[in-house]
């Protein structure tokens, strides 16, 4: 009988948490273990444009993700792209801790950023999002349809605030 109680109480945790993320607009809903895994909630989109296509050619960045000397950082820390341009993040995390690359506009970052706060344990596996543990890598396609400056961010309450934010610049 407890087991049942337990699954429900979680089932209506589970449900609560997802109904928040639906509220905070360009992210998509918590799933289970509270891990980014959908896109955007219905009638919201990607701020800094939208997610490409693996088949298709995309330039390739390797980004580094890394901590040292009381500072996180990317290398590199600022990208031009064109406008319409596919890219192919390579995310190499040589560091000792997770980081994260979320791209966005600074103000969807931003809000991101104090709603991790809250929730510290979430993590990120979305289109324009991924956790990366120490040692390993990921990739992240996107093609940049709109002009203007978005950031990647290690949103991981702390990181961005010692210094791993990064800059896009699409013209």
């Amino acid at each position: 009988m407890s087991q049942i109680k337990n699954s429900v109480v979680r089932a209506v945790f589970v449900g609560a948490l997802a109904t928040m993320a639906l509220a905070a607009p360009g992210y998509p809903a918590l799933a289970h273990d509270a891990v980014h895994s959908a896109p955007p909630a219905h009638g919201a989109g990607f701020s800094a444009g939208e997610p490409g296509d693996p088949k298709k050619p995309a330039r390739t960045v390797l980004v580094t993700m890394k901590e040292g000397d009381g500072k996180m950082l990317f290398i590199p820390d600022r990208l031009e792209i064109k406008r319409g341009e596919q890219v192919r993040f390579v995310l190499i995390n040589t560091g000792l801790l997770e980081h994260e690359f979320i791209l966005a506009s600074t103000e969807d970052n931003l809000k991101h950023a104090e709603n991790m706060k809250e929730h510290s344990h979430m993590t990120h596996d979305d289109p324009n999002g991924k956790r990366v543990a120490p040692s390993k890598k990921s990739e992240i396609v996107w093609r940049f349809t709109k002009a203007g400056t978005f950031e990647y961010d290690c949103l991981i309450p702390g990181h961005r605030e010692a210094g791993m934010t990064g800059t896009v610049i699409v013209k």
